[in-house]
């Protein structure tokens, strides 16, 4: 796990905060969406569906922080749509940067080097690139030639300019251990970007393409090819062990969807930024009113197939540090990351 070593230590603060408060149910990291609108047309993603009045809409700033801060959460991951498309994006990083938030911006980097003179490196701040695969393979997926290249080009830009530099990757029943291994070799091994996210597609309802999502058996068999040779312990993966072990079928957790709320334009989202059952306008309203107990996989069929980030990496988190084995692992994984 290559989180720096000072968000771990903040992470595992916060966490054990809420433990010696008896909170049973908390926010770890917020998926912020001050905008649905985007300059891609992904075939596995449904938010650009909402009709064309609602893509018009921006999120103001003072909604977009006042959330996160209702929150309490100590992360902010920033999607939509393109947040480069939002006039005042770099405002909202600025104002969640100057209270300490560690903010994740995520984008396909189409406007990354033309809007990057608007951000300052910091600790507290990160780019989150979207990249699923090589080239021919990152530009099918996105439908546009010419993608994966400025991709690349501005990853190699806000690295020199010193910010730091993740990748979240999704990947399809199209996809192999080899495409995975391939991929993650280059943003691990050429490009040298400081962590990597990966994730299995999961059947999001609003997509256009409903055939390439991976079942279960699929991911694990997938994951537990991919990860073997030493891959997994190599590659700068900004996950838990846990989490990784989750997806190469080592271990099997509950959903904990309430951990990685999502707040945009219609409010909170529940259960998640995968599902849609309704909004409510506050944190506590989403927390306190929403029947968690029955979602997750054997428990509603939308979920039988999700082994998505957003709802068992928290799970693996608590799992951490309910165990002085594991925390152990973790911390040995994150200083082996930093070093």
């Amino acid at each position: 796990m290559a989180m720096p070593l000072r968000q771990t230590i903040k992470v595992a603060t916060y966490l054990i905060e809420q433990k010696l408060r008896k909170r049973d149910k908390f926010p770890l990291i917020v998926e912020l969406e001050p905008l649905f609108a985007c300059n891609l047309a992904c075939e596995g993603c449904g938010k650009i569906q909402h009709p064309a009045g609602v893509l018009k809409q921006r999120m103001p700033v003072a909604q977009a922080v006042g959330a996160v801060l209702e929150s309490g959460a100590p992360m902010v991951s920033i999607a939509g749509g393109e947040p480069l498309m939002h006039p005042q994006i770099d405002e909202i990083v600025r104002q969640l940067v100057e209270r300490k938030k560690y903010v994740f911006l995520c984008t396909n980097a189409m406007l990354l080097r033309k809007k990057i003179e608007k951000f300052t490196p910091s600790p507290f701040f990160a780019f989150a690139v979207h990249i699923d695969g090589l080239r021919e393979r990152h530009d099918e997926s996105v439908a546009k030639e010419g993608v994966f290249d400025e991709a690349v080009a501005a990853i190699k830009e806000a690295k020199r300019r010193g910010f730091r530099v993740t990748t979240n990757s999704t990947f399809f029943n199209t996809d192999t251990p080899q495409t995975i291994i391939e991929v993650l070799n280059y943003l691990n091994d050429d490009l040298k970007v400081d962590e990597m996210m990966i994730s299995p597609a999961y059947a999001y309802e609003k997509a256009p393409d409903q055939e390439h999502f991976l079942g279960v058996e699929q991911t694990r068999e997938l994951f537990k090819k991919s990860f073997a040779g030493g891959n997994r312990s190599r590659w700068r993966l900004n996950h838990s062990p846990l989490f990784l072990d989750f997806l190469e079928g080592k271990a099997d957790f509950p959903c904990t969807a309430w951990a990685i709320p999502n707040y945009s334009l219609f409010g909170w989202q529940r259960p998640c930024y995968l599902m849609s059952d309704g909004y409510v306008p506050t944190y506590r309203e989403l927390i306190e009113e929403t029947d968690w107990d029955k979602y997750g996989r054997g428990k509603d069929p939308r979920c039988a197939n999700c082994m998505a980030h957003c709802g068992y990496e928290p799970t693996a988190v608590l799992a951490t540090m309910g165990s002085l084995k594991e925390s152990l692992r973790a911390m040995r994984e994150t200083v082996s990351g930093n070093g």
